[in-house]
């Protein structure tokens, strides 16, 4: 069955509330410099470990529904975990029978990975319906010497389920992985992240637009037929660059990093979730989501509601 439906999501954000103060006082600097920067004006940090945190996204997603899950797969950059994965941790919680499990590293843009994947093993027959989760746990690796990415990291989990459907629904992806300039972004198992700004900044004002604008074409659609673009939470100045560049409209390009902070593998589920809960999404909608970030990794998918 090759279309598919989103059909449950769920979350998961820390009690610990981080405000810009709490950080200013910190780094003496000043609430307006961090919001400046950032447009962030609150990140979470968790006391719970990173499997705690799948569960709970995922136990969101299914609570009160009955759902066969065939397949779960976690993106993560966070997990010092080898084996069991988180996936097979997150299906025993679950109690589930008869499941694949995988978890996969692809930097920050790991969910549209997962997600394709998971779409994938629907369209060849091979499940039905897949979870896709989105981890971390990003306080852990903070470099508090590092101002730059210490006022942005945050912790989450977001939980997408997808199932196979019967109606014609659009579905195209666009994932490129650019290894030799690796280096601007990148976090050992044993150590902290690391992040040139400004490389960062210039690649993902380009590599996105020109992404998106492949998709586009692939799909045989324009923006005006997109409602929403959902892209990986990085910052606000790099999410206001791509709507400037994409000449669409501000409400277009969905954000909540205001309040949620930069959970890097988590942020397009929990971005989601919200939008489903506040009923942003129908059916028939045609949506865009966009990942960006360690790899390097640029990858989007065009889907219909």
């Amino acid at each position: 069955m090759e279309h598919i439906k989103i059909i449950s999501t769920g979350k998961f954000l820390p009690e610990i509330k981080i405000d810009n103060k709490m950080l200013a006082q910190k780094y003496k600097v000043t609430d307006e410099y961090i919001e400046k920067r950032t447009g962030i004006r609150t990140r979470y940090y968790a006391n719970e470990d990173i499997v705690e945190m799948a569960v709970k996204s995922a136990k969101e997603a299914i609570k009160n529904k009955t759902i066969n899950i065939d397949l779960i797969i976690v993106a993560s950059t966070t997990t010092q975990r080898l084996m069991p994965g988180i996936s097979y941790l997150v299906q025993k919680e679950l109690q589930i029978e008869n499941c694949m499990c995988l978890d996969i590293l692809a930097g920050c843009s790991g969910y549209i990975n997962a997600f394709d994947i998971a779409r994938n093993y629907i369209a060849i027959g091979k499940v039905k319906t897949a979870m896709i989760i989105g981890v971390d746990i990003l306080s852990k690796y903070v470099n508090e010497e590092d101002i730059g990415t210490a006022i942005i990291l945050s912790d989450g989990a977001g939980a997408t389920v997808i199932q196979e459907e019967d109606i014609e629904k659009k579905y195209e992806s666009n994932i490129k992985s650019d290894g030799k300039n690796s280096e601007i972004l990148t976090c050992l198992a044993t150590s902290k992240i690391y992040m040139d700004g400004k490389a960062v900044y210039k690649y993902a004002v380009t590599e996105t637009v020109k992404n998106i604008n492949e998709l586009l074409e692939i799909a045989g659609e324009n923006l005006d037929s997109i409602k929403y673009i959902i892209p990986h939470q990085s910052n606000l100045r790099i999410l206001n660059s791509i709507t400037a560049k994409l000449n669409i409209p501000e409400e277009k390009m969905f954000k909540d990093i205001q309040y949620v902070g930069n959970t890097f593998c988590a942020s397009i589920p929990i971005a989601l979730n919200e939008m489903f809960e506040k009923n942003m999404l129908q059916d028939g909608d045609k949506i865009i989501l966009l990942g960006y970030g360690g790899g390097l990794n640029t990858g989007s998918i065009l889907l219909e509601i």
